[in-house]
């Protein structure tokens, strides 16, 4: 399915958050949204969502409004995963993933058919939760708990997946351990994968397309190659950096310090 927004403007409380950004998210790929604190990718994230409303424009899957689409006719198309998610303390982890199961069901249906059950169990196996399947999910670490609210959203069997951040406050074995689950998931289901991210360098490693967004709108779109430079970082997030290539032949580029003559 592809994902569209159309001359999207967001506000709040009479501010422009973000104007006029128009973006085609290519079907089957990693797109990353990058940019600095404060600059609207969470906002953007939740109204690709369909749960903030746009003040101008347009955001459609498959050409079809967002707006329009019932909600859990959206949910099964679409699933999010925001920054900040609790869930009841007696909770077990097979529990919370079979919560992704809910589009496909009435208020009175138990959610037990064959159907659930595979989709749990393949969710589950996607994100490597099932050995965890017994345990609350308040004793789980951090890790640990992203990957479960990972499976849960996998699922709803979603064509589109949007994850807020999903390494914050992770160490850097368990970052690389999540991000490597999210490729793993776009390539062998072919999910389309929105992700919010703070790191460049996972940006750069693991999506196929990058937004950059800043002042208000949409500063640079394009392949990893193309978006992050050393202009681009000194422009948008007041660093400077310098170029080096690995050992195998890799160009790396590398923050070196503050710009001082930025005008941020």
């Amino acid at each position: 399915m592809m994902l569209t927004a159309e001359h999207v403007t967001l506000r709040a409380g009479g501010q422009d958050i973000l104007r006029d950004v128009s973006l085609t998210f290519p079907k089957g790929e990693i797109t990353a949204i990058l940019g600095p604190n404060g600059a609207g990718k969470s906002t953007l994230l939740r109204a690709l969502a369909g749960l903030l409303p746009v003040a101008e424009g347009q955001i459609s899957v498959d050409g079809e409004p967002i707006a329009s689409i019932p909600r859990k006719r959206l949910a099964k198309k679409l699933a999010v995963l925001p920054q900040r998610l609790s869930a009841p303390a007696d909770m077990t982890v097979s529990q919370l993933v079979a919560c992704g199961r809910f589009p496909y069901h009435g208020i009175l249906d138990r959610g037990d058919s064959h159907a659930d059950r595979e989709a749990i169990r393949e969710a589950m196996h996607a994100a490597g939760v099932e050995g965890l399947a017994g345990r609350q999910v308040q004793s789980l670490s951090g890790g640990e708990s992203q990957r479960v609210w990972l499976a849960m959203t996998l699922a709803q069997e979603p064509d589109i997946l949007l994850l807020d951040e999903p390494t914050t406050y992770l160490d850097i074995a368990h970052q690389i351990g999540v991000m490597q689950i999210i490729r793993r998931i776009n390539e062998d289901r072919g999910t389309t994968i929105l992700l919010v991210l703070h790191d460049i360098r996972q940006a750069a490693d693991f999506a196929s397309h990058i937004a950059v967004i800043d002042r208000h709108g949409l500063m640079a779109w394009g392949t990893p190659k193309e978006t992050i430079t050393p202009k681009l970082l000194r422009e948008v997030f007041g660093v400077t950096s310098e170029v080096f290539r690995s050992a195998g032949g890799r160009e790396v580029l590398l923050p070196t310090g503050l710009w001082k003559e930025t005008s941020r």
